[in-house]
């Protein structure tokens, strides 16, 4: 009962952000023997810096999350907004247990899996390795996983992706940020990945976002505060106008004028963003540094990855146009879907948000303006289509009235999914295992021919 409480505990600490990365900070801060002051110093930023950060995210989701409804209202459409925070709140109620055992140790096979594989990618986003760690519990307990075999195997397969995800994004993360020091850890990689490719084919000769070309006297749009809080008010009072002032007033505003509620909100999401920004500032003034000890000691030549807000300071301009982008790209898959008579998937503000500015950031670090709209628009059709192709696979288990969000849920899911239609849970541990093996014999046999060629 006690190990089972400690375990709780410390699952309950590294699903909080600011703490798993303060603990690496403080970590890496030891290991390089840094006076006492500096240790403080340095933990106690970086804990404050992903705090500044939530906070951002908390003040933007309660500018964003209203606009979901009101757009519902606006156009009378029914059907299912993805959500991970539903999809997680579903399914604690009945697997809570392997979730939390699975996360606890599949954070222990990304650092196995980073120390003998190519994959030097240590993952920190907490609470979405949380969300995934629930996921594959699902998946896995309704293939017929049980005990330590469902453990195991969830365990190595969370710690494969926490490494393999960030991979694939580092050749465009050192695009975006100009170094290879810090890599990204979230769960719409795959979406962010094609963003990128798509800005690679077709944005030759296209400027950056970051290059607006404004009159004199539209100077002002250069300030990337200034043009997410005109384009907001823009969004907010269009949508608001069409779901009625009633509506709007009754459900949201809590009697203010509809008018001045918008106007209010579009101003908060553009604070939101200032504070996110702030914080990721503040993050990687402490945090790269502070790792080189963490990665030094435990898995050398590692490299941190962290949230997607991480990327959002390098192309401001980007996440507005990758935000807009990716939700109308929500819109014509919602049409496409309502055509074929499939179930409807709203555009979800949030996700299209933090998962579509990200998408647009990284096809401009491709190709400019045109990469990061016809990149975040390819994204926002992604994450339409994915939730479908994933209902079977969560539908079978009951939980069909919501889905998971995100591309890498998607793909994941899918695949793992169908592995546990087609294969026993014995052959699905093997593969998996299999998989690592394979893993750790190309890493060494790729150190053998370096040495030999360097002889």
């Amino acid at each position: 009962m006690f190990t089972q409480n400690l375990l709780q505990f410390v699952v309950d600490v590294m699903k909080v952000p600011s703490i798993l990365v303060g603990l690496v900070a403080l970590f890496g801060l030891v290991a390089q023997k840094k006076s006492l002051p500096d240790i403080i110093k340095g933990t106690v930023k970086t804990i404050l810096g992903f705090l500044v950060l939530s906070g951002g995210a908390t003040v933007l989701v309660g500018s964003l999350s209203p606009l979901g409804d009101i757009f519902k209202q606006a156009f009378d459409v029914q059907g299912i907004i993805p959500n991970n925070e539903a999809m997680v709140s579903i399914a604690l109620a009945k697997y809570g247990a392997p979730t939390t055992l699975i996360m606890a140790f599949g954070m222990v096979a990304n650092i196995i899996v980073a120390r003998f594989t190519r994959l030097k990618y240590i993952y920190l986003s907490g609470h979405v390795t949380f969300y995934m760690a629930c996921m594959v519990a699902i998946i896995l307990s309704v293939a017929g996983f049980e005990g330590v075999q469902l453990i195991y195997t969830g365990s190595l397969t969370l710690g494969i992706l926490m490494a393999f995800f960030p991979a694939i994004a580092q050749p465009y993360m050192r695009k975006i940020i100009g170094n290879d020091q810090v890599a990204l850890a979230h769960t719409g990689t795959v979406g962010y990945v094609l963003s990128g490719w798509i800005g690679s084919l077709v944005g030759k000769g296209s400027k950056s976002t970051e290059e607006m070309n404004m009159p004199k006297n539209l100077s002002f749009l250069r300030d990337s505060t200034i043009s997410i809080s005109l384009t907001m008010m823009i969004i907010y009072l269009v949508l608001s106008i069409s779901a009625g002032k009633e509506y709007v007033e009754a459900n949201f505003s809590h009697g203010q004028n509809y008018l001045v509620y918008s106007f209010i909100q579009a101003i908060t999401f553009a604070a939101g963003v200032f504070i996110i920004l702030q914080g990721v500032r503040l993050i990687l003034a402490e945090i790269v540094p502070a790792f080189t000890g963490f990665s030094e000691r435990l898995v050398p030549n590692a490299r941190p990855a962290l949230d997607c807000p991480i990327v959002f300071p390098y192309a401001p301009n980007a996440v507005l146009v990758g935000f807009i982008s990716s939700f109308i790209g929500g819109l014509v898959g919602l049409f496409i879907l309502g055509q074929l008579h499939w179930v409807l998937i709203l555009p979800g503000v949030v996700p299209h948000f933090f998962c579509g500015a990200t998408a647009g950031v990284f096809g401009n670090a491709t190709g400019g303006k045109r990469g990061a709209i016809l990149g975040a628009f390819a994204h926002g059709i992604l994450i339409t289509f994915l939730p479908v192709a994933l209902l079977p696979v969560l539908g079978a288990i009951g939980l069909t009235n919501t889905t998971f969000s995100d591309t890498d849920f998607g793909v994941a899911g899918i695949i793992l999914g169908n592995m546990a239609r087609f294969m026993t849970p014995g052959i699905i541990t093997a593969v998996i295992t299999g998989i690592f093996a394979l893993m750790v014999i190309y890493n060494i046999t790729a150190k053998q021919k370096v040495i030999i060629e360097e002889q």
